[in-house]
């Protein structure tokens, strides 16, 4: 008999799937890296998923955002992607957390697995240390923006990065407060010479979607090991 995640079942067996399916992930950030990662964590079986976001969708994110579209205007990023794993299966459970990540943040929450897909440094720092606080494995994004060429996507540990301006920044702050080493997907691709706005950086969803695929595979294949 066919469902859902036959294919699935093709290639990790009935165990795996159970484990995948008993499993919570936590995402941070909803955007154009934390949708693609959510989405597949949703394809592929996890049973439990948290969604942590503040962010109203805007016209800037269809080119890049999977819950971004023409109909989604003016909503919150969470309600949305909540709304997008019931239609792909209503069996799995969602807890949506409209929030800022910061130094502040109590989460009565303790899942298998947490995905940073924060564009901010000192949230990023803030998440990194609550997982750690509560000795939950996590991975991160750097530096998705700028970037075209998604080949040149590696993922390694936060110590053995380079060509990332941001992963440099986060670096520095991760040795100076001795926090242990953890994996991150970055970009060995030198950033684009665009004009600088101040706010944001130009990015592409061949690029950003990668990194959101890259993360959600990692998370899977630790929680199937």
């Amino acid at each position: 008999m066919s469902d859902q995640l036959t294919r699935c079942r093709m290639l990790f067996g009935d165990e795996k799937i159970q484990k995948l399916q008993n499993a919570t992930v936590m995402v941070v950030g909803c955007g154009a890296v934390g949708s693609f990662a959510t989405e597949a964590l949703a394809r592929t079986g996890i049973g439990n998923i948290i969604v942590i976001d503040f962010d109203t969708i805007e016209e800037s994110n269809i080119n890049r955002q999977l819950i971004a579209t023409n109909s989604t205007l003016g909503c919150k990023k969470v309600d949305i992607i909540r709304e997008r794993i019931a239609d792909i299966n209503p069996n799995i459970k969602v807890t949506a957390l409209d929030l800022f990540f910061d130094e502040n943040t109590a989460l009565p929450v303790h899942p298998n697995f947490v995905i940073d897909a924060i564009d901010t440094i000192p949230s990023k720092i803030a998440l990194y240390r609550w997982c750690q606080k509560n000795d939950i494995p996590f991975i991160s994004s750097m530096g998705a923006a700028r970037k075209t060429d998604p080949t040149k996507i590696k993922m390694d540990k936060i110590s053995k990065t380079f060509a990332c301006p941001l992963a440099s920044r986060i670096r520095k702050i991760v040795r100076d407060e001795h926090l242990p080493d953890f994996p991150v997907v970055f970009s060995t691709e030198t950033p684009t010479g665009e004009i600088d706005t101040g706010k944001s950086f130009g990015s592409i969803i061949t690029v950003t979607g990668t990194f959101g695929l890259f993360m959600a595979n990692y998370v899977i294949q630790k929680i199937i090991a």
